[in-house]
């Protein structure tokens, strides 16, 4: 079968398009920098094509060559300080090009990526897990955006009938993410290349997942005709930024890690007490130990910079 990914050749896209060729999947990538990715290794099995995911008519063409069985769509803006006109295309647009082509084509299984932004600041639930079937309290573009994403993607299940499925990822960590959440990656990444970092609030605190973890997710969940959810939490490791620059200091014991104050950011966190229960029971992920994670993050970037290896202690 054929899986249609737009924002293929991205951060998450390009762990995902492996993983599901593993599983004998057909790939057609669409991205509107399609040359940020190499899948030669993959052979014929993968095929990359330019298109902007804003851009209907681009979007039509690629899923009508490509009939796919299966659709993702990985193609958002993170952040809320963009144009509104511009991230309304990408973000609220480009989600239903991709919707509606795939009800276009005839390609009825759908899954893409929303976000723990939906929920806002951990504040609104107190010191609880939030789960999946809690209101949403984002307010900011981003979250605005995703909680729009979600609805719509509702209203075509219901509508048309079609198998869509949220991923709700949580902090998103790898050696190469650079826009975003990434407060919780560059105190890893830049100690790594021997710099310094500095961040506002020791306490502040986020929920780290690996992308690895979440290429997998994606894998299964679209590769899973009828979920029993139309939305899922991927959780990850709640942690502050502070326990953070202690495990990397484990690592690293020169790493250059300051903050401006030890308190007054955990009650400026976004949500990070995440519940992925559903996630875990159904589909029966489990993730490395997050310590490990680090690990893998700084070994990344320590062979970019030609470094020795770190053994694991």
């Amino acid at each position: 079968m054929t899986t249609f990914i737009a924002g293929g050749t991205g951060f998450i896209g390009r762990r995902l398009v492996p993983l599901l060729a593993q599983r004998g999947e057909d790939i057609v990538c669409m991205d509107i920098n399609p040359q940020t990715a190499d899948f030669a290794h993959l052979g014929d099995r993968v095929k990359v094509v330019r298109g902007d995911v804003s851009q209907f008519d681009d979007v039509m063409a690629a899923m009508t060559a490509a009939k796919p069985q299966r659709a993702i769509n990985l193609a958002y803006w993170l952040g809320s300080t963009h144009t509104p006109r511009v991230a309304f295309r990408l973000n609220i647009l480009g989600m239903d090009n991709v919707f509606e082509a795939a009800r276009l084509v005839g390609c009825n299984r759908v899954a893409y990526a929303s976000s723990l932004a939906v929920n806002g600041e951990q504040k609104f639930y107190g010191d609880r897990m939030v789960t999946e079937d809690d209101f949403c309290h984002g307010h900011v573009q981003y979250a605005m955006h995703k909680i729009f994403n979600e609805w719509q993607a509702r209203d075509y299940r219901e509508k048309h009938g079609m198998e869509i499925t949220a991923i709700r990822p949580a902090n998103v960590t790898g050696p190469d993410k650079i826009v975003g959440s990434v407060d919780h990656v560059f105190c890893i990444t830049e100690p790594a290349r021997g710099k310094p970092v500095r961040f506002p609030y020791r306490d502040a605190m986020r929920c780290p997942i690996h992308v690895d973890e979440v290429a997998e997710i994606f894998a299964r969940v679209i590769m899973t005709e009828k979920p029993q959810h139309w939305v899922y939490n991927t959780g990850g490791q709640a942690i502050s930024l502070g326990d953070l620059a202690d495990i990397v200091r484990g690592y690293l014991p020169d790493a250059r890690i300051t903050f401006d104050k030890e308190t007054g950011g955990q009650e400026l966190s976004g949500n990070y007490l995440i519940d992925n229960t559903r996630l875990v029971s159904e589909f029966g992920v489990q993730y490395r130990p997050y310590h490990e994670r680090v690990l893998q993050i700084i070994n990344d970037i320590r062979k970019e910079e030609r470094l020795p290896q770190l053994a694991v202690g």
